[in-house]
């Protein structure tokens, strides 16, 4: 007996593999169901749904990119501290001192990348009428992941901490104040009881001037909270490609 089928029979491997290799299309149907990984992606697709015709792989191209943002920022991390004294000065020693000072640059022109992406995805989907059922859920999650990704380049833009990064904040959280609801200059802020203290745009800044609580909730809010919950849609975005039919075409 082989080598290799002597351990496809033992104990310790039936005990991690349930199934034999899915050799035929029934026994490759249970394996991708029983498997935790796998379970998301169809046991077999169309032909169509592959092409490259309509869909310009926006979609995968996006969320490529949000993987080399994970990775970049990740490494950026080690060497960027979110405080008054050392954020533009940390900047500054990853273009000139760090040898992987490149990862910023990376990480910076990958997220321009990846906001063009998003939008050409998004104008794909409505062009080609994808947004009509069985597939509104699945728009709305989409157009919620696009608010997100704005959301990761607003929040990122800050960082530097520069002139043009603190007056840009500045310009994008005052227009916060006229958020409905939420901002005090905003329709509707007598009915909520928002004011000028507790409002959307002091939510965002942590007080009334971009300052050091600024910086340390963008800074928050850009490598954790924004991403874990961007990383949660897109998990259920595919999972929901796949469960609508695949990728879909012009209708």
């Amino acid at each position: 007996m082989a080598l290799g089928e002597t351990i496809r029979n033992s104990q310790l491997w039936k005990s991690i593999f349930r199934h034999p290799m899915p050799l035929d299309r029934r026994n490759r149907i249970v394996v991708m169901l029983t498997n935790f990984f796998l379970h998301l992606h169809p046991v077999s697709i169309k032909k169509q749904g592959i092409a490259l015709s309509y869909t310009w792989c926006m979609g995968g191209v996006t969320f490529f990119l949000f993987l080399v943002e994970t990775v970049t920022g990740v490494l950026l991390m080690f060497y960027y501290r979110p405080t008054l004294e050392w954020a533009y000065n940390d900047i500054l020693s990853l273009r000139d001192v760090v040898s992987l000072g490149i990862m910023r640059e990376l990480h910076r022109w990958g997220a321009h990348a990846m906001v063009i992406a998003v939008w050409i995805h998004m104008m794909r989907v409505f062009l080609t009428g994808s947004y009509k059922p069985p597939r509104e859920f699945n728009w709305v999650i989409g157009v919620n992941l696009l608010v997100f990704t704005l959301l990761l380049s607003f929040t990122g833009y800050l960082l530097p901490w520069d002139q043009l990064s603190i007056w840009a904040v500045t310009v994008g959280t005052n227009m916060a104040r006229a958020t409905p609801l939420l901002g005090h200059e905003g329709p509707f802020a007598d009915l909520v009881g928002v004011n000028s203290r507790y409002d959307a745009r002091s939510f965002l800044v942590a007080g009334r001037l971009v300052g050091s609580a600024t910086l340390l909730r963008f800074y928050v809010l850009h490598c954790i909270f924004i991403p874990i919950v961007a990383s949660i849609l897109m998990i259920l975005h595919f999972w929901r490609i796949r469960k609508d039919g695949g990728i879909s075409g012009p209708l």
